[in-house]
């Protein structure tokens, strides 16, 4: 009997020369297939005190036009060691043959995202164009999530939210290391 997870035979890909091949139009993010691990700091006016944190990014793909895109993220101790899970993400970002990207994003806490933005200079630039909200998640407006490749092993992330009354402003910044 086929078991779908031990006997895939579409795996997803987190390398542009792994199989399968990446589609064409991925050729603007092929940079960020892998996974990437780092820190980040973080602060917004409601939340008491700035605050550390570890993430973790993967993009992979499945040989079409788009990326599989998932990221988690732990608080920090001031002695740098987890105190507990913080974001999770995941979803997908829709290349476009003009470099354009749509991305949909949900999250746990009952947010639902369509980014819009583009691909190019190794900077992939997502600002919000809608946001879906369970009956209780907390209020969020607009974000806009910058993802820049430094070098071909190094990723920095910069968020910027608007949400529960306070209008577009930075709330997240991190560097990350390719691990994959």
């Amino acid at each position: 009997m086929f078991d779908p997870v031990l006997d895939n035979p579409y795996p997803d890909s987190l390398r542009p020369d792994d199989v399968p091949a990446p589609h064409e139009l991925l050729a603007p993010v092929l940079g960020f297939l892998g996974t990437w691990h780092g820190r980040g700091q973080g602060e917004y006016p409601t939340i008491s005190g700035d605050f550390a944190y570890a993430q973790e990014v993967t993009f992979s793909h499945d040989g079409r036009p788009f990326l599989r895109y998932e990221a988690r993220a732990w608080l920090l101790g001031a002695d740098d060691t987890p105190l507990r899970p913080s974001a999770r993400e995941s979803g997908w970002w829709r290349i476009q043959p003009d470099g354009r990207v749509e991305a949909l994003i949900t999250q746990p806490t009952g947010i639902a995202e369509i980014a819009v933005g583009h691909a190019g200079e190794n900077t992939v630039d997502l600002s919000t164009g809608q946001v879906a909200l369970t009956p209780t998640a907390k209020e969020v407006t607009a974000t806009r999530r910058r993802y820049t490749l430094a070098d071909e092993d190094t990723l920095t992330f910069v968020h910027d939210l608007a949400a529960v009354g306070q209008p577009l402003q930075h709330h997240l910044s991190a560097r990350l290391r390719r691990t994959s």
